[in-house]
Formats: structure tokens, sequence, C-alpha cells
């Protein structure tokens, strides 16, 4: 296996989904749903055996069985039984409007018809025909589609894998789900499945799906049960916090949220005296004109690091470029401009004309700046909302995230890395980007980007 993927899915398996210690409320009473609120169309709830049983209507669309009030930050768990012809869900953090709702995403605009329930899915997807086995991924109803496996990450033929493995088609089938802050994650019988992390949704009621048939009449009556839902509401971890299942794993905050601790200039041997500015918790570039290192200059850490996991929310403006450089020696560039070393590439692709510089666009967000391109697919905030940047750098191979989906893989040292960096503009600087142990780098490129959440951790 990868050695990085090795330490993703470690720290992945080995964590699971914590267990909190406060007291459990059960959703469901085992007697009554006359406070739960029946949204979309018209298949049926019952009850029976102490189980919620919703059961499949012809020519009807997708029914909900909704809470009737919110839920913000949470850990839900509740077990489930299907039919394998019928597709389900339990919706999160959901909502439906009395009139046309505009979702902005990935340049357009989705619009949500009146009294259409939508939100976050945590899908029941057992059809043995397709051989697709995805439940306990996320899927986001009547906006954006599936988001996991999809456009926020995972590979959908490993999780289909992990997923037929795992899923008991004749039996009961627990899920827990922990929604806390902008961070999402499942999983399926004690086994991880999706983990997300997307700001668009903070809160919204929880309701179970039985999916539309259309006039399908091998499915008509099909049943999906479910029991022993209970929630547990918790408080989400303030920004530039670690929670205590971080410090288990060895994570470290490379900034405190409110100092220059750790930090100095890239040129100086202070941090800057201006050109920056720490606010509410999050630490910014000033807009100066978007000049490069012309105004503050960039900021490193004090500390160099060789291997390690990297975690960065970055936030930019209109038209703004920026970066984050790991493995930089600072002495290499003692004139104007950046400092040197691989680049996570931040900028607005939209309006900055860098977008099109370069080859085949390797200076858009999330590439390997000018060297490796990030997929056109890729998932970008809107402006003006936070982005999630993860880097993982074992030995030579590193891998960039962005907003958890790979965008860039590559292997500092090789015969191909040297071909890159020779077509590249960082082809006058000797062995580029091969430091065995380097500094982390935040770029002034003199436009309004902002960074909270800097975590660390040494592999």
């Amino acid at each position: 296996m990868n050695p990085i993927r090795a330490y993703a899915t470690a720290a992945l398996l080995s964590c699971g989904i914590s267990q909190a210690a406060e007291t459990w409320t059960p959703l469901f009473d085992g007697k009554s749903i006359d406070s739960w609120v029946k949204r979309g169309g018209n298949a049926s709830y019952a009850i029976e055996n102490g189980e919620i049983v919703g059961t499949s209507t012809l020519n009807t669309g997708n029914t909900f069985l909704c809470t009737p009030r919110d839920y913000s930050d949470f850990v839900l768990e509740y077990e489930f039984k299907v039919d394998p012809k019928l597709n389900s869900g339990v919706q999160i953090r959901s909502q439906s409007f009395d009139k046309v709702t505009e979702i902005p995403w990935a340049g357009k605009t989705i619009k949500v018809p009146a009294n259409r329930v939508h939100g976050y899915q945590i899908e029941i997807d057992p059809d043995p025909k397709r051989a697709r086995w995805w439940s306990a991924g996320i899927f986001e109803e009547a906006a954006r589609g599936w988001l996991y496996p999809g456009a926020l990450g995972g590979d959908d033929k490993a999780f289909s894998q992990t997923g037929g493995e795992i899923f008991k088609q004749e039996g009961w089938n627990k899920v827990r789900v922990e929604a806390i802050g902008d961070h999402i994650r499942t999983s399926l019988n004690g086994e991880p499945r999706a983990d997300i992390r997307d700001p668009r949704v903070a809160s919204g009621f929880i309701g179970l799906q039985v999916h539309g048939i259309g006039n399908d009449k091998s499915k008509d009556g099909t049943q999906v049960r479910w029991r022993n839902l209970r929630i547990q509401e918790v408080e989400a971890p303030a920004a530039n916090t670690l929670t205590d299942e971080e410090k288990s794993e060895g994570w470290t905050l490379l900034w405190d949220g409110k100092t220059t601790e750790g930090w100095r200039g890239a040129k100086l041997e202070a941090f800057p005296t201006g050109g920056w500015n720490i606010k509410d918790g999050v630490l910014s570039v000033n807009e100066t004109g978007g000049a490069e290192s012309a105004a503050g200059g960039d900021i490193i850490t004090k500390k160099k690091y060789a291997d390690f996991e990297l975690k960065v929310d970055f936030r930019i403006t209109p038209g703004a470029n920026s970066g984050i450089k790991i493995f930089v020696d600072p002495e290499l560039n003692k004139g104007e401009g950046s400092s040197i070393g691989p680049e996570f590439q931040i900028l607005d692709d939209v309006r900055h004309p860098d977008a099109k510089l370069g080859k085949n666009g390797n200076r858009t967000i999330g590439s390997l700046y000018d060297l490796i391109t990030a997929p056109k697919n890729k998932t970008v905030q809107p402006i003006g909302e936070w982005n999630y940047a993860h880097i993982i750098a074992k030995g030579n191979k590193v891998e960039f995230r962005l907003n958890g989906k790979t965008t860039v893989s590559f292997e500092r040292g090789t015969d191909q890395w040297r071909e890159l960096v020779a077509g590249s503009k960082y082809s006058v600087w000797p062995k580029f980007g091969e430091l065995e142990k380097g500094h982390i780098l935040l770029q002034d490129h003199g436009n309004h980007v902002s960074f909270r959440n800097i975590k660390l951790r040494e592999l």
C-alpha cells in the first residue's frame, strides 16, 4: 500500500468514531410517531414491534418522516433493515422551505423546488443487482448529489467493495453519524465509512426516507425498518483548538489563533510588522494590490518538518492568490519574490489571470503550483466560505487534498520529478523540493486571504 494511504487509513481505523460520554436521548420511544412530520410523497409509516416501518407506494415521490425540530451538532445512532429492492436513507441537517431555494455550487446555481426536502442523506443503498454497496455514504438530497464517494472525497470502487463486505443483507445494520461543526463522518457496523468537511449547512431536521419507486410494481410494498434511534447533542469545538481525539492522535496547533508564536517572516528573524493581521481567531494577509511577497512578506514556521500531516482552513476573496508551501529553504531566494518550496496553490480560478498561465492549468487551486494540475472536477467552496487543505508528506511521497479529495500526488527526487521541475519556473533552483526537512510557509501575494485551524502531526 502507498505509505501515504496507509497512514491515512490507519489513522481513521484506529480512532473510529469518537465515543462521547454524554447522555443519549431517544428519537423514537418505540410507541408513537405522532410528533414526527411527514413531508414529500405518500409512502406510509407505521409502528411494528417497537420499530418504525416505512412502506413504498406506487407513483409517488420520495417520502420523509421528519423530526419536529432541528439539530446542529450531534452524534446519531440507529439500526436499519431494508428490502434489497428498496433504496432509502436518513436525512440530517435537512431543510424544506415554502419557496424555491437557490444553492450556489461549482459556478452554478442549484434550484430546489418549494416544499422539497433537501440536505445531507446518510444513504441506505442495498441493491445487489447493481453491486453498488454505498450504505452510510453521504448523498445530498435534491441538491449536489453524491458527496462521499463523490464530490467531497472517497473512491467509489473501494467504498463499494468495503460496503459489500460489511453490509448485512438479511439483518440489522447499525449506523453511527457524527456531525460536529463542518465535519461529518459515518460508520456502518463499526467500520468507518464517509468522512467529509463541508460548511454549507450547519443545522436542520432528521428524516427517515422511503425512496420513490415510480410505477415499478415489483417494488410495491417493499419496506425499510428503523429501531434504536438515539442522539447526543454536543458542542462543536472552537476554532484553533484540538479535540481530545486529535490530541491522542498526535496533532498539534501550528498557530494558536491569537499570537505569532512559532512563526517568523521568511526573510526576517521576527514576524512581519505589517502585511498580516490577527482578528477573531483568523490569520489574514492584507490586501495590498497583488504583488508577490512585497508587503509583509511570506511567513514560515520556526521549526522544520520532514514526515508530517498538515491541515489548514483557508478562505479567499474575489481574485485572490496565495499558497501553502512545504520543504521551504528560506536561504534559497534572498531577493524579491516568494521563498522557494513545493506549493499547494490557493487561487480564485475564475477571476485571477494566473489560472490561465503555466501549463494545462497547473496554477489553479489545489495544484502543485507550476508542476502538476489539479483535476477540473475538484470541489471548491464559494468565495467567502472556508476551504480545507490537507497535505500528507511521508518520505519523498506527498499528497495534496482539497476539501477531502486528492488533487495531486507526487514523489520528490525521482527522474519524473526532476523532469517536471526542469520544465517549470523552478528549473533555476538546484534540487528544488528535495530537502529532507524544511519549513512550512503561508504566502503573502498581496491579496486578502485568511487562515485558521492550522494543525500538524509528525509521522
